[in-house]
């Protein structure tokens, strides 16, 4: 059996929607299963069997994982998620999990200049010491998260980071599951460290650039000095002070160490990654009514 934690999010879902689009029954654990499967097309539900499990309770997860022969490791960052993800993988080897997929990130080193990569990193030692065979997943910018942009691009018709002109690889988080699947159902796809990015890399002055003509209007970026940013992010957009300062610091990282595209999703499925004129075009009407 295969289970999917964070089944109701970004890169959990994607990884669901990819293996049942393949025909594959799963476990998916969330906390609300009855909304989990409402959100599913009727086709696939009958291979969906939806477990309510918090990560914060020992005792359900054990359960939730009861069964499972590999385990799609995700959570959202957060505060806890270093203490949730390394209980997980405890209680994944006291239940005999025999491979584990887990999305991390870039640079997940122990100095790391990014507090949730360096978070990363301990999680992947106790993946080592556990002895699990492992595939860890270094997805870079989610194309998905550039949807936090619309309302300041709806309303005013702007961008604001602290990256300059550094560039920053976007991947759609449906590719990132593709590639999860393959690990999950590949024997020859599974094992090591898989950098995902799209098949280029932009800087916001592009990115404002792709949105201008797709809109029909001027789209500015306006680049801001890192303290300033933060500030901007917690009084404007609403972020607790931790995402505000995680959100700087990736920018940061983008800055002082130079992304390029990387072709490991396209070795792994077969195809080249979404583009992300194409994910703009998709969803073209939030950034013209982020309420869409």
């Amino acid at each position: 059996m295969i289970t999917i934690m964070g089944a109701s999010g970004a890169t959990g879902g994607a990884t669901l929607r990819s293996l049942t689009a393949l025909g594959i029954p799963v476990r998916a654990l969330g906390r609300d299963p009855e909304r989990l499967l409402a959100g599913l097309d009727a086709t696939v539900r009958p291979l969906v069997r939806a477990v309510a499990a918090d990560a914060a309770d020992p005792d359900a997860m054990r359960a939730a994982l009861r069964g499972t022969r590999q385990l799609f490791l995700t959570m959202e960052n957060g505060p806890r998620q270093v203490e949730y993800e390394l209980r997980t993988v405890d209680l994944a080897v006291i239940e005999g999990v025999e491979h584990i997929v887990k999305v991390s990130a870039p640079a997940a080193e122990p100095d790391s200049p990014v507090a949730v990569s360096r978070g990363h990193h301990v999680i992947e030692e106790r993946l080592r010491a556990s002895g699990v065979p492992t595939t860890v997943l270094r997805p870079y910018a989610f194309m998905q998260k550039l949807l936090l942009l619309a309302p300041g691009i709806a309303a005013a018709g702007l961008i604001h980071g602290a990256m300059g002109t550094a560039r920053c690889n976007y991947v759609d988080c449906r590719d990132i599951g593709d590639v999860a699947a393959a690990a999950l159902i590949r024997p020859g796809a599974a094992g090591g460290s898989i950098a995902l990015t799209g098949g280029r890399a932009y800087s916001y002055p592009e990115l404002a650039g792709l949105l201008s003509t797709l809109l029909g209007r001027p789209v500015q970026y306006v680049d801001l000095p890192p303290e300033e940013l933060r500030a901007h992010l917690v009084t404007r957009g609403g972020m607790p002070q931790w995402l505000a300062a995680h959100v700087v610091e990736i920018q940061r990282l983008a800055v002082e160490r130079p992304e390029a595209p990387d072709d490991a999703a396209a070795r792994l499925t077969g195809r080249p990654p979404r583009t992300l004129e194409a994910f703009l075009r998709e969803h073209v009407e939030q950034f013209r009514h982020p309420f869409h």
